[in-house]
């Protein structure tokens, strides 16, 4: 199974570069999308089902912002909408399929870049999602958590750590959540693979970022540990440019 996840700062916009296209020939039997920015009826669903997908989707109440969705080859047993939290799900922030063994989130994480309120949002999502995590994990012990965690985690992980120390998304309260993400069972899939540097999901528009490879990744895909014996192979797609990210995949 290939699992496929792509923060597309909004649908319609990635549609009309190719993303379509981009997924026919990609093929994979799940899509996690982050940032959808539409609700299901602005979006080309027979695009979508013409590529064999079923799809669900969970826009943000408010209108152009936010919200993420998976299609999937294969139909789910069944599908939860939000995290059970009134604020983040207003948010359209997360969204689950579960399958026989396993299943799959996926998750747009608060970005903290528009000032000190929204990082405290951040701070409490990620404290409010980790422990949503560690209770579904008793009832779903196989999780695939997808989606843009808006967290670089290493230096690695990050064009310029130096300059970039005091900014939102490489905060030291950050870097350590994803510590402990990883800390708490949870493997970081492309890490299993790819060990070397300059590998990155988001470029900014500015200043010829994407040219010049001045990225950060921020995107990930998280599987519990008992499923790491399973994973095949992992990358990041960076020669896919309908957004200001890229996909990023795994093959169980």
């Amino acid at each position: 199974m290939k699992i496929l996840t792509y923060n597309v700062n909004g649908i319609r916009s990635a549609a009309s570069k190719g993303l379509f296209d981009f997924l026919k020939d990609e093929n994979p039997d799940v899509v996690c999308l982050q940032e959808i920015k539409a609700t299901q009826d602005q979006a080309d669903i027979a695009a979508v089902e013409a590529l064999g997908y079923h799809h669900f989707w969970f826009s943000a109440v408010k209108k152009g912002y936010s919200g993420v969705a998976i299609f999937s080859k294969k139909a789910p047993n069944h599908v939860h909408y939000g995290c059970d939290q009134e604020e983040y799900d207003h948010e359209g922030r997360v969204i689950r399929a579960d399958y026989d063994d396993f299943s799959v989130i996926s998750a747009y994480f608060p970005s903290g870049t528009s000032g000190d309120l929204r990082q405290d949002v951040k701070y409490r999502f990620l404290d409010y999602f980790f422990d949503y995590c560690q209770q579904l994990r008793k009832t779903f012990p196989g999780l695939v958590v997808c989606g843009d965690y808006n967290i670089c985690h290493k230096p690695i992980d990050i064009h310029d750590p130096v300059s970039n120390k005091n900014s939102t998304g490489f905060l030291p309260e950050e870097r350590a959540w994803m510590d402990k993400w990883f800390e708490s069972g949870m493997v970081d899939t492309f890490r299993e693979f790819h060990p070397e540097p300059h590998s990155y999901t988001w470029w900014s528009f500015r200043a010829n970022a994407r040219a010049n490879n001045k990225g950060w990744r921020i995107d990930y895909i998280s599987v519990t540990d008992n499923l790491k014996k399973r994973l095949k192979s992992s990358g990041i797609l960076a020669e896919a440019k309908h957004s200001d990210h890229c996909p990023s995949y795994v093959v169980l």
